[in-house]
């Protein structure tokens, strides 16, 4: 009677990668909708970040430059919405002050910033459009510009870790 040897156990195998090439427990949560995280829009949400803090900054210079000299915007015709420049340059001075501030909490990634953007360029592209007596080119630039930041910010994948539920 020949004896078998004795079987030793096999070693764990090795772990199996997925298709971001991180194993299973460390692989990124799922984006809404299911599909693969997309890394343009990522890229559009640091982009609206940087948009909205030059957006802000050109908002607080345009805001100084309607305070100090009322000449600088001549009226380009008659239109129904009628505020001085003076008003005008306190509403982009502090449209300026606080855009510069939530484009920064987007680029740190501000759980807040992201519908605080939202509206504010919602009110910007309004206040942009009341601006046009003033500055028809530059109005249609920025509302343009207003528009792909709320798109940005809608549409980017949410960064946030999300907690696993035991099943």
């Amino acid at each position: 009677m020949t004896q078998q040897p004795h079987a030793t156990p096999s070693p764990t195998p090795p772990p199996v990668w997925d298709k971001d090439h991180q194993r299973p427990e460390q692989s990124a949560a799922p984006t809404p909708g299911g599909g693969p995280d997309k890394g343009w829009m990522t890229g559009g949400l640091v982009f609206a970040g940087v948009l909205m803090l030059v957006n802000g900054v050109l908002a607080i210079l345009q805001g100084i430059s309607a305070l100090a000299k009322d000449d600088v915007y001549d009226v380009v015709g008659d239109y129904i919405y009628k505020i001085d420049l003076t008003g005008w340059g306190v509403i982009m001075l502090v449209l300026g002050v606080v855009l510069g501030a939530v484009g920064y909490g987007v680029l740190k990634g501000a759980w807040w910033a992201r519908m605080t953007g939202i509206f504010l360029a919602s009110a910007s592209m309004v206040l942009h459009f009341l601006f046009l007596p003033y500055a028809p080119v530059w109005s249609v630039i920025m509302i343009g510009v207003d528009f792909f930041v709320i798109w940005a910010l809608a549409t980017a994948p949410d960064r946030r870790p999300r907690h696993r539920t035991a099943s």
